[in-house]
């Protein structure tokens, strides 16, 4: 962690809605007029899209796990010596990874491939990230103790794999056989990778249908905010009765389920995470000295 170069990570799995907490705090960062620096998970991926290919193939002959969720398909050493540099000097090497043909038409590069490793420019206020590991905890690595606010996005799994397979089958043309190998294939990374990094996170916001996704397979549509209750738990630090008070007077319908868990409307999720985020966001831009402490 760092008081001049702070790290704001969100971290969740593929489908579970980490680019709406990334919208929010876009938001939050013009408002308070903080610079940041924007890195995507994707760009630590080890390996190409056509590369990646040929590494699933030898490792299902071979009988390994590989998975874009686990170290052996990623650059994990990389994105610590990335958070480690930005914490200490407030700069680093970034790449970003193509996705799809509007990306390659602004880099010049074909989709599935990555941009030239690049320095950070040298005058952001912060490290914004967003991607699968931003908390990982494995041998020698550990990404959530370079990070000063951590937050998880975990919708109930059926939920997280609804909107995966929504996302992957209507917009990047997968069919749903597909889709459901790659669930399968992820699993034991997923269990091992994904999920305890929420024991780490500072804040976790989990999405929970009241529609029936008892098969998530099944289901059609995407639940929608209305149709979702959304919980928020607070881990670090621990928040007082009259902070929890106050968010439930601010957040209509809102209520307490434990002592540091508040559960909102899902319509209400982005209006919650300003008001919740916001508050972390400026103090660490004063620790870091860029507001006055009586703003």
């Amino acid at each position: 962690m760092s008081r001049k170069h702070p790290i704001v990570a969100v971290t969740g799995s593929s489908g579970a809605g980490t680019s709406t907490v990334k919208n929010a705090l876009e938001h939050i960062f013009r408002r308070v007029g903080a610079r940041a620096a924007f890195i995507e998970g994707d760009s630590f991926h080890r390996y190409d899209r056509q590369t990646m290919k040929a590494e699933l193939d030898r490792a299902k002959e071979e009988g390994r796990t590989l998975s874009h969720f686990g170290p052996d398909g990623n650059l994990f050493d990389k994105q610590l010596e990335l958070f480690r540099c930005y914490g200490e000097h407030g700069t680093g090497m970034r790449r970003c990874y193509i996705h799809n043909e509007e990306e390659a038409a602004l880099h010049e590069a074909e989709p599935g491939t990555f941009t030239e490793w690049e320095p950070i420019p040298p005058d952001t206020d912060l490290l914004f990230y967003e991607g699968l590991h931003g908390g990982v905890v494995h041998d020698d690595i550990n990404m959530a103790a370079e990070v000063d606010l951590l937050i998880g996005v975990c919708p109930t799994i059926n939920l997280e794999w609804v909107q995966k397979i929504h996302r992957d089958t209507r917009e990047r043309g997968y069919r749903s056989e597909d889709v459901k190998d790659v669930i399968y294939r992820r699993m034991y990374d997923y269990m091992h990778f994904i999920l305890p990094q929420f024991s780490h996170t500072h804040i976790n916001f989990q999405r929970i249908p009241v529609t029936d996704t008892s098969n998530p397979f099944a289901v059609t549509t995407i639940p929608t905010a209305d149709q979702s209750l959304v919980l928020i738990h607070f881990q670090k630090p621990k928040p007082d009765v009259d902070y929890k008070l106050r968010l439930r007077g601010l957040i209509e319908d809102s209520f307490i389920t434990g002592f540091n868990t508040l559960v909102i409307p899902g319509g209400k999720m982005m209006y919650a995470m300003e008001l919740i985020l916001t508050d972390r966001i400026v103090e660490l831009m004063k620790r870091r000295g860029h507001l006055d402490h009586d703003d």
